[in-house]
């Protein structure tokens, strides 16, 4: 026999649940004329039946009544008796305002960045979110459906997809107008457009975004193998981008080195050595007498041609050549090194 219901309540925080559906399992419930549904404050409850949403209520003691529930009554039919139950599903709707939700950038996003360096720019950010429930019947009907009880989690990886889709277009957008550093100083500007272009996302599926704020937003620390094997980089970049790494490792342990890597951290900057690396990867292959053509590796260099290409002393070249760590041909007094060898020596 069908339980019958005289008091209806979920007495819950709903401190991660979105919406909980009464009676919680597979069955209807059965209610009758003058039971008491209770809302608690920061909930929102919602009768329906086959599919349909028949009165909504808010915060405070409800009666079931001809009164005030028109749609149920309606439902139930004059001809039944008062007491006569009738089925219905109950949902319960958390509308307090989820905050402190966390979103990142999985991956770098890829941005034009004219005139500096590359001409492109990988940012990642991270940063904080927060919504609430707008349409609760909405919500039900097209997300929740006979669930019986529906968290964050089951949504939160759709909300942050969205968000996520809108910073990389307003990244892109806004990198045809400014600079990266210029970006990089408007965070507060880029939250709340951010903020509004997914609003009507949000809303589509019952929700309103309340903020959504950048905590941090910088340059990828991604090395050059990494964004390489994500197809963002010519094998020219590439290449002088390993070199980049390589400087930045000796900085960071200028004793563990010899040869070109100790050189290279005792003579330059690792700053100034990035510029000069990403500088010239951008720049059109030339023709240079005796010398390594901009931008492009050539087959057979000399230790003069190899220094040329990075950035480094030919005695830091020469170095690397006598302790072994680059392999070079030596023909009379003079050493080759070939295209091979050095991509092999950046790789470490």
């Amino acid at each position: 026999m069908a339980r019958i219901f005289d008091v209806i309540e979920y007495a819950n925080e709903m401190a991660n649940e979105i919406v909980h559906r009464f009676p919680d399992d597979s069955s209807i419930g059965d209610y009758r004329i003058g039971s008491n549904v209770i809302v608690r404050d920061g909930q929102s409850a919602i009768f329906f039946r086959d599919g349909q949403a028949l009165d909504t209520f808010g915060p405070g003691r409800h009666v079931i009544a001809t009164a005030n529930i028109p749609k149920l009554i309606d439902l139930v039919g004059k001809a039944f008796n008062d007491r006569t139950p009738f089925p219905a599903e109950v949902y319960f709707i958390a509308m307090k305002e989820f905050a402190d939700r966390k979103w990142g950038t999985p991956q770098p996003i890829l941005v034009r960045n004219p005139g500096m360096g590359l001409g492109v720019a990988l940012l990642q950010g991270f940063g904080t979110y927060s919504f609430q429930v707008k349409d609760p019947q909405q919500l039900v009907i097209q997300i929740v459906g006979k669930t019986a009880s529906y968290r964050i989690d089951a949504i939160e990886e759709r909300l942050r997809t969205i968000l996520l889709s809108k910073l990389q277009d307003t990244l892109n957008e806004w990198g045809a107008k400014m600079a990266v550093p210029e970006m990089l100083g408007n965070t507060i500007e880029l939250g709340g457009y951010v903020r509004s272009l997914a609003e009507e996302d949000f809303n589509a599926i019952g929700f309103t975004i309340k903020s959504f704020y950048v905590g941090n937003l910088k340059p990828s620390d991604k090395s050059a193998e990494e964004l390489r094997a994500m197809g963002m980089l010519d094998m020219a970049t590439y290449t002088q981008l390993q070199a980049a790494d390589a400087m930045r490792d000796a900085a960071q342990n200028p004793s563990g080195g010899a040869g070109l890597t100790a050189g290279i951290g005792a003579g330059m900057g690792i700053g100034n050595l990035m510029q000069q690396a990403t500088s010239g990867a951008v720049q059109q292959p030339q023709a240079a007498a005796g010398g390594a053509a901009a931008g492009a590796m050539p087959d057979v260099m000399t230790p003069s041609d190899a220094a040329g290409f990075l950035k480094v002393s030919e005695e830091d070249v020469l170095a690397a050549i006598k302790d072994g760590s680059l392999k070079a041909k030596k023909l009379g007094n003079a050493y080759r090194i070939s295209k091979g060898a050095l991509e092999e020596f950046l790789k470490g």
